[in-house]
């Protein structure tokens, strides 16, 4: 707290590096890119185009908290979460009703492996009761990513991740929310907009690569 207060009004500039430009670049590029299933980028172009800069993005644990944590820009501070150190995934949903709560004025939108986020899936009835207006964007490869990217880095093959999943789109239906699934590259932005108008949560199905 001491030092946070002596240092509460020096200057302070990020470095920029040649690895920022490679980064920042591959992340402007992404709004050209037209490949469905979706690749990552272009994903998270969509959403930070679409969100304030006030607004709240809760990233769940899993291939795309690296995606995240590495790509998006946080416009605002304390306005980008990610789980790290132990990790637990399915923190995205509970963690986004209690952001609204707190902040009710700001949009909050989360971002969900399909297998992390059925680990905590029953919150839905949580945030329907409690109606916050939460955007669920769930990513679906029916697979633990960072687990293949790890089986497949350490023994050239991955065992024990492939899952198949529901149709997410009838289980919000059944926890009586709204929600759509992308059928082609367009659709995550403009589902989103229509989305963040609502008084109620919600629910997007991102086909992923």
């Amino acid at each position: 707290s001491r030092l946070a207060e002596e240092l509460r009004e020096a200057p302070h500039e990020t470095s920029h590096s040649r690895l920022n430009e490679i980064v920042l670049g591959r992340f402007e590029a992404a709004k050209d890119d037209d490949q469905f299933p979706m690749q990552p980028p272009r994903a998270l172009w969509d959403i930070r185009n679409v969100l304030r800069p006030q607004d709240i993005l809760i990233s769940d644990v899993g291939l795309h908290k690296l995606w995240i944590s590495r790509m998006f820009p946080a416009k605002e501070p304390n306005t980008v979460f990610i789980a790290n150190g132990l990790a637990g995934m399915g923190i995205a949903l509970p963690t986004a009703i209690a952001a609204k709560l707190v902040h009710p004025e700001r949009n909050v939108v989360t971002v969900n492996g399909d297998g992390g986020f059925l680990m905590n899936v029953q919150e839905l009835e949580t945030a329907v009761r409690l109606r916050t207006p939460i955007v669920n964007v769930i990513w679906e490869n029916a697979q633990f990513g960072s687990i293949v990217w790890k089986q497949d880095k350490k023994f050239g093959r991955h065992f024990g991740t492939d899952f198949s999943n529901p149709d997410f789109v009838k289980l919000a239906d059944a926890f009586g929310m709204p929600a759509w699934r992308c059928e082609e590259v367009e659709d995550l932005g403009r589902h989103l907009r229509h989305a963040l108008s609502l008084e109620l949560p919600s629910l997007i199905v991102v086909p992923i690569d």
